[in-house]
């Protein structure tokens, strides 16, 4: 919410995200699903069961009117969700706005069957706009949305965000750079990208798409 209690984000699909979800999955949480216009965007394709979860009340209001279930409350050992029962939890831009995101997703894999897995995007610290204005203008200055929002409490490279998700138990099977963000018109920067093509790859996202599962027990 800003400051004078109107929505800061909108009904968005997150369309580039439908593609990291199994196809076989049936049963899928969306965490955070705000107005549920992710859910609604798989169910349009798919048959599949979408449950949501979202803090905002009016978001989960809005969610219900497209998807199965929506729990309103935070995504904590206290909503009624049951152990085991999806095949895939979707954690769209949640886990930076979490004070503990470990337990977040240790709780993801409790609720999740065998075979399971959770699929997670978060912001890229290193895109390099956000870089150069660290560099340059010597400040992390924080907007409405993106990277620097305002409301993120946590910050990932491609590097943190994959041990994040190791550290709680989960085993990363792939990461993907997505929302590419780099091309200008100046010729020195076009040129920087392709002689430092394999140091730069990572700053070209604004975002990556990690998709996880269950550790194997030893």
């Amino acid at each position: 919410m800003t400051a004078n209690g109107q929505q800061r984000y909108y009904h968005n699909p997150r369309r580039e995200m439908l593609r990291f979800v199994p196809d076989a999955a049936q049963r899928i949480l969306d965490v955070g699903c705000f107005s549920g216009a992710f859910g609604e965007e798989l169910k349009k394709s798919r048959a599949v069961e979408v449950w949501g979860v979202d803090p905002d009340a009016v978001a989960a209001a809005q969610a219900r009117r497209v998807l199965d279930r929506v729990l309103c409350g935070y995504f904590d050992a206290q909503l009624d969700l049951p152990d085991a029962h999806f095949d895939a939890i979707v954690m769209n831009d949640v886990l930076e706005h979490m004070i503990d995101p470990w337990a977040a997703l240790e709780l993801a894999a409790r609720k999740l069957r065998p075979g399971g897995k959770v699929v997670v995007s978060l912001p890229n610290l290193r895109q390099i706009d956000n870089l150069l204005h660290i560099l340059f203008d010597k400040d992390f200055r924080y907007e409405l949305n993106g990277i620097r929002d305002s409301t993120h409490l946590r910050f990932f490279t491609r590097k943190s965000a994959i041990r994040l998700l190791e550290e709680c138990g989960l085993e990363v099977e792939h990461v993907e750079g997505i929302c590419e963000q780099w091309w200008t018109r100046s010729i020195w920067r076009r040129i920087a990208f392709r002689v430092f093509a394999r140091q730069l790859t990572e700053t070209k996202y604004v975002q990556f798409a990690l998709v996880a599962g269950i550790r194997p027990a030893n």
